[in-house]
């Protein structure tokens, strides 16, 4: 099943340690199959606050997505980024192609009694 690592970033004013942890990430992700989705967008904001941008990376699967973060590769580069960019980030397996909303409403329905 398909998973994404999801960042919300806030950056303040960029420098060259920035440039150079997004000149150099591609390559920590290659091995494991991770592209980009959303990378460097507007975001149009519908509801309530939220500064800044969102990235999404795509895998193959939540091991490699988990792989890649853990990789020497990424854990290298990371700090050039965490050390100048407030922001959350999150891995999360995605839905399969037939997901159904309103079936899972249910099965939490009657799990909570309901």
């Amino acid at each position: 099943m398909t998973a994404y690592a999801i960042a919300h970033l806030r950056p303040e004013t960029m420098n060259e340690e920035i440039f150079e942890y997004i000149e150099r990430i591609q390559s920590t992700m290659d091995p494991f199959e991770g592209r980009f989705l959303v990378h460097g967008k507007e975001v149009e904001v519908l509801e309530g606050p939220f500064p800044g941008t969102v990235v999404v990376i795509g895998f193959p699967d939540i091991e490699r997505a988990r792989a890649w973060y853990a990789s020497p590769a990424y854990q290298a580069i990371l700090p050039l980024r965490t050390d100048h960019i407030a922001g959350e980030a999150v891995l999360v397996e995605g839905v399969p192609a037939d997901y159904d909303a309103a079936k899972r409403a249910g099965r939490l329905r009657e799990a909570a009694g309901l």
